[in-house]
């Protein structure tokens, strides 16, 4: 039987560290500052994949680092299942410096270019010594294959303690997504780097793996001199280094707003936040010349708003009759910090007034068959005011949407942070004529919309 007395010098011990602090103030910890958690490094990180040409053949990347490093390169090859053996293409990237407000950084942007389609390729990026480690992403069929990817609505606040769990959340749900597509205000405040920092961190590595879709929202354009009461709203300073994408848009809206098809869809950014009008001879043209058997488009501002004070009457008389004419499958915006999708009102018992009239007030136009939906991914949330157009809605509530094309068929989930299905439908396409909407979940319970509060 052993002794108690053979632990006594255990415990004494254990007692030390105590002790050797005694006397001592106790510093509560510090909140770590930004320009700490967020600095550039000799080695990559914010790794973005992202499209600037054809995604069947081409494959966009873009990093940081820190600005001891000049030269950048990027190595790609056919995945295989022995890594050891990977003998990647070098290819040399573009620098460009940008300083913030916490640091002076390089971003380098390289494109891999006449790959094959359909096909597992292989990359890492860094400066010819060191790399970062090898990523996988595959290359778009030139067929209509069936595929599946992932819309945001706005992240903006909080993104690193709220957003990134809903990010995550998607992941799990659609982790072989073609892409994920972001409806603007991906942070709060445009030029703020920290918040950057957020954005790139919540999806890790993910960003460098599926490609991003983003378009620009209101919170993406500030003043670049915030005493200066005349300057002008800019786009963030960040955008167009840290994403390469298409530049066949209007000369001054370059990689805001844009087109790329993808296994038979054809999706499309517009920038809501600026010349407007100037935008519609160039949808036009892209929307004439489209091929694809489904059209989703994608832009900040809803022109159908669940917000009595958000309504867009300006941008609905543009770019509606477009839509209508062209028949625009899914529209998919952010903005309004709730969650409302239109659909057929027909029969449907509604709090408040019927559909909107006809023309381009009408929401849903059964001859056009367009679904609009607003969405929030983000903690910041509004009041519904205005939702009577909507056959779904929900407010403090925290969503992804999950959207597969799949032949004649696209199916639409919206999910909870908790992946709760909490909205679903599927379109079907006729021949000569509109979509079919067939509703998936039974009619929501309604109450009256609240009275109209100040947003920003």
């Amino acid at each position: 039987m052993k002794r108690i007395h053979h632990t006594l010098p255990f415990l004494t011990l254990l007692a030390l560290p105590l002790s050797a602090h005694e006397g001592h103030p106790h510093v509560p910890p510090a909140l770590y500052a930004d320009k700490l958690a967020y600095a550039p490094r000799p080695l990559p990180d914010r790794i973005v994949l992202t499209w600037r040409g054809d995604p069947a053949t081409t494959q966009a990347v873009t990093w940081r680092t820190d600005t001891t490093i000049t030269r950048a390169v990027a190595e790609f090859a056919v995945a295989n299942e022995a890594g050891r053996t990977l003998k990647g293409e070098s290819v040399t990237a573009r620098t460009e410096p940008l300083t913030t407000d916490l640091s002076e950084a390089h971003y380098h942007s390289a494109e891999f270019t006449g790959l094959t389609p359909e096909t597992l390729y292989a990359y890492r990026v860094g400066d010819g010594v060191n790399f970062s480690e090898w990523f996988h992403f595959r290359t778009a069929s030139r067929d209509g294959k069936k595929f599946t990817f992932v819309y945001f609505g706005d992240a903006q606040n909080d993104i690193r303690t709220h957003w990134s769990r809903v990010f995550r959340e998607a992941f799990r749900e659609a982790p072989r997504a073609a892409f994920t597509l972001h409806a603007g205000d991906l942070i709060n405040n445009a030029h703020r780097d920290g918040q950057w920092g957020e954005w790139h961190g919540a999806p890790a590595w993910v960003n460098a793996t599926i490609p991003v879709v983003p378009t620009p929202g209101n919170h993406e354009f500030a003043k670049l001199d915030e005493k200066d009461a005349n300057a002008p709203r800019a786009l963030s300073l960040q955008w167009r280094p840290q994403f390469t994408l298409p530049e066949h848009g209007p000369a001054e809206l370059a990689e805001t707003c844009y087109w790329f098809d993808y296994q038979g869809t054809r999706i499309i950014s517009l920038d809501s936040n600026r010349l407007q009008e100037e935008q519609v001879p160039w949808l036009r043209a892209v929307l004439e010349k489209n091929p694809q058997r489904w059209t989703v488009l994608t832009f900040h501002h809803p022109i159908f708003s669940p917000a009595n004070d958000r309504d867009n009457p300006k941008l609905r008389a543009l770019w509606k009759p477009l839509i209508d004419e062209f028949k625009v499958d899914l529209v998919l915006t952010g903005h309004d910090h709730t969650y409302a999708r239109s659909g057929d009102m027909a029969g449907r018992a509604r709090v408040g007034a019927i559909n909107a009239a006809k023309g381009y007030n009408q929401v849903y136009d059964p001859a056009v068959g367009t679904v609009y939906v607003v969405s929030v991914s983000g903690p910041k949330m509004y009041d519904l005011m205005s939702d009577a157009w909507a056959v779904r809605t929900a407010e403090d509530t925290q969503l992804f949407q999950i959207i597969t094309v799949d032949g004649g068929e696209l199916r639409y989930e919206a999910r909870t942070a908790t992946n709760r299905v909490y909205d679903a439908f599927t379109l079907r396409k006729r021949e000569g004529r509109a979509n079919e909407l067939l509703e998936t979940l039974p009619l929501e319970t309604r109450r009256p919309p609240k009275a109209a509060v100040g947003k920003e």
